[in-house]
């Protein structure tokens, strides 16, 4: 009787035995925490639209933004932020609108040289007229496709034609609020891919009327042309198509509007008499 109490007692320590090693063996193992966060998902650097782009306009440089992009939900064609795709964008124009915060497609974008471009970019009835320009009249590098400028004529008069020193020099603005379509080559040849450092103009290729570009194949023969910036909030022609009306140009200015002192002088000029009397060298009479 003792001896089966005692068979039976280890073969219940036995099964209690089994259970504990199967137990252990088929629980999951359990990680301790070493209170480190997981690592954030991998992002990249995508190039997008800084603010609401209408279609047909001419890229610059604050027209594009970073904004950070999980690769899983960055679109096909999207441009990573290198300095070589944000130099291929400048003076391109996008072929629709575009929002706020909207990657900037290589396949919604034409680039100067692309086949078609001229036409894409030019408004109905105008024409593309180039006039050469230095570091000075081209604003030192200061202007990109896209903006909208006067083309200003100075040229100096004859001597024998004017009596006043007076009216020796004039400026006067040719074509008023006309939009930069592109930059030295990249009309023909796409934007430089040398970043090192910007290019400065040597030609601006600008949008006109073909009225308007016969008054620059004249004002090109008459004397020097330079380039003013119209302010952003002044104009509104920021896609295709002509400029907004009312942009009259101003009244010639002349050279003594600028300097009184050459109005002085032809007021002096204009009282002195010399007189002469045979083959003297004359006298001199100031009244």
């Amino acid at each position: 009787m003792i001896l089966r109490i005692m068979l039976l007692a280890l073969m219940a320590v036995g099964i209690a035995g089994f259970g504990m090693v199967a137990w252990i063996t088929m629980r999951p193992a359990v990680t301790s925490w070493t209170g480190a966060e997981p690592p954030p998902p991998a992002t990249q650097k995508v190039l997008v639209a800084a603010h609401p782009l209408r279609g047909g306009s001419l890229l610059k440089p604050e027209d594009v933004s970073v904004q950070e992009m999980s690769p899983d939900h960055i679109p096909q064609g999207a441009s990573a932020d290198t300095p070589q795709a944000r130099t291929q964008l400048w003076g391109a124009m996008v072929r629709r609108s575009l929002a706020a915060g909207e990657p900037v497609l290589a396949a919604e974008i034409m680039r100067p040289g692309d086949h078609g471009f001229l036409a894409a970019v030019l408004g109905p009835d105008m024409r593309a007229v180039t006039v050469g320009v230095d570091v000075i009249s081209g604003s030192a590098g200061l202007i990109w496709p896209g903006d909208r400028v006067d083309l200003i004529l100075t040229q100096t008069m004859d001597a024998a034609a004017v009596s006043s020193a007076a009216h020796r020099f004039a400026a006067e603005t040719v074509l008023p609020n006309v939009r930069v379509i592109a930059i030295d080559q990249q009309l023909v040849q796409g934007a430089s891919l040398d970043v090192a450092e910007p290019k400065l103009a040597r030609t601006v290729t600008l949008e006109v009327t073909s009225a308007q570009a016969e008054r620059v194949a004249v004002a090109e023969r008459l004397g020097r042309l330079s380039l003013d910036v119209r302010s952003a909030d002044e104009t509104t022609g920021h896609g295709q198509g002509k400029p907004a009306e009312g942009s009259a140009a101003p009244e010639t200015t002349w050279a003594g509007d600028v300097s009184p002192a050459l109005n002085h002088a032809d007021q002096g000029a204009q009282n002195r008499v010399r007189v002469f009397q045979g083959a003297s060298e004359g006298k001199e009479f100031r009244f």
